[in-house]
């Protein structure tokens, strides 16, 4: 993928996400870059996704998480099945489940380095384990299930 944001990759169908649409300008422009075992996020907080005085929105860190996760399960199953990223047909996920656990308060001023790996691929079904760390403190852990992209989900298709 040549140092582009998977999200970047995306068809216009599939850009439109708050967290990760590059169509999306009131979004959180989230980007993920895959080196072919993980899918990596770097992402700098706002002032204003703050909980308390110092800290990140708990929302946001499973926002991070949850399009880190789905831009990884992609990334992985265009591997998985030998094709270049981004080749018709055009496969994507959306979040079936998300457990996030926080471990240590997350200081707003980050950055949030955030890794994802694939625990297992079943079919239309991607398991996706996600560490978020500022610094070298693992402020919290997620695991998601995500799901291919029905067509049925696409407007107008």
């Amino acid at each position: 993928m040549e140092n582009k944001a998977i999200q970047d990759l995306y068809s216009d169908d599939y850009s439109q996400c708050y967290g990760c649409g590059r169509l999306n300008e009131g979004g959180l422009q989230i980007k993920t870059y895959w080196n072919g075992k993980e899918g990596i996020c770097t992402f700098k907080p706002h002032s204003n996704h703050t909980s308390l005085a110092g800290f990140a929105y708990g929302g946001l860190i499973a926002s991070v998480i949850d399009c880190n996760g789905t831009a990884t399960a992609a990334a992985a199953a265009y591997e998985a099945e030998g094709r270049e990223f981004g080749s018709d047909p055009e496969i994507r996920f959306v979040t079936a489940s998300l457990h996030v656990d926080y471990l240590k308060p997350t200081p707003i001023e980050g950055p949030l380095e955030v890794t994802s790996v694939i625990k297992e691929i079943k079919g239309k079904k991607v398991i996706i384990e996600t560490d978020l760390k500022v610094g070298d403190v693992l402020c919290a852990k997620g695991e998601m299930v995500a799901v291919k992209v029905p067509a049925t989900m696409l407007q107008g298709k």
